[in-house]
């Protein structure tokens, strides 16, 4: 259970820039898996965007342990990639990383050749990767960042499936990460809120285009999780401390809460579900 950040910690880590490192951040957070593996992602090969750290990290490895291979993409932190590696191989999986910037159409097309060239198929596609920027007042979001985040978040999803689309058979999955702030606002991150509303838009449209070939797509709103997005830039000094104590439970939740909601939707348990989205956000009530 992640600790109240003191005002100290949040001065230090405000100086850092996104992504962010998750070994650098205090307290750790949580990733290990709760529970033992039953197999339910037995020789599947999943890529998961955002792979290094945070709900990605606890993803990629939850998955190993239930049997998955998996290609770790995230944009530059090699430290916590190389880290993420070594505990989905400690789990018995096999893990290729590739570093680059989602935004670019060329960047996804080399990440989905590096999954057929390493492991020959691609079974699940977790677009996790986001960035978010806290800005108080409207008018002061420049065009650039603008650009950027929805450039990251957004177009980031669009070719990463565009991408995947021609080795995804009929069984497949695709979980997009939205957001609680989606449905309940933010008002310190309207760009990023903005995306989400689109991703989550995007994820019921695309389970309506490829239902009928046997792809199912979801996804995964989590509330205020522990991770490095909101330390390290992510948000104001003022929203982080005291992170997640709005919550009716309290607390920011831990990305090893987070990650067994991708794994019910990735595997066969979720085989009747498609369009549909999961909310793990210490109990705020929205819309589903």
């Amino acid at each position: 259970m992640a600790k109240t950040v003191s005002k100290k910690t949040v001065s230090k880590l405000q100086e850092g820039k996104l992504p962010g490192s998750e070994s650098e951040l205090e307290p750790k957070p949580e990733w290990e898996p709760r529970y033992p593996g039953s197999g339910r992602l037995d020789r599947k090969v999943a890529i998961v965007t955002g792979g290094d750290s945070g709900i990605g990290r606890a993803v990629a490895v939850l998955f190993a342990r239930e049997g998955a291979n998996v290609v770790i993409a995230y944009l530059e932190e090699d430290k916590d990639a190389q880290k993420t590696a070594e505990l989905v191989e400690a789990e018995g999986g096999r893990a290729v990383t590739i570093a680059g910037n989602i935004g670019e159409r060329d960047h996804c097309r080399e990440i989905v050749d590096l999954a057929v060239r390493s492991f020959g198929r691609i079974d699940i596609l977790v677009n996790n990767a986001g960035e978010q920027h806290p800005d108080k007042d409207v008018t002061q979001i420049s065009e650039k960042q603008l650009q950027r985040t929805f450039q990251t978040n957004v177009y980031g999803m669009f070719y990463m499936v565009q991408a995947a689309m021609r080795h995804l058979k009929e069984g497949a999955a695709i979980i997009n990460c939205t957001s609680v702030t989606m449905y309940k606002g933010a008002d310190e991150l309207l760009d990023y809120s903005a995306t989400k509303g689109a991703i989550t838009a995007f994820t019921r449209s695309l389970s309506e285009n490829l239902v009928g070939k046997g792809i199912r797509v979801n996804g995964v709103a989590p509330g205020p999780i522990w991770t490095p997005l909101n330390p390290f830039g992510g948000a104001s000094k003022e929203k982080l401390e005291g992170f997640g104590e709005s919550t009716p439970m309290g607390r920011p939740g831990q990305p090893n809460e987070v990650a067994p909601a991708f794994l019910f939707l990735a595997c066969e348990d979720s085989s009747y579900m498609s369009g549909q989205i999961l909310h793990p956000n210490g109990g705020i009530v929205v819309g589903s």
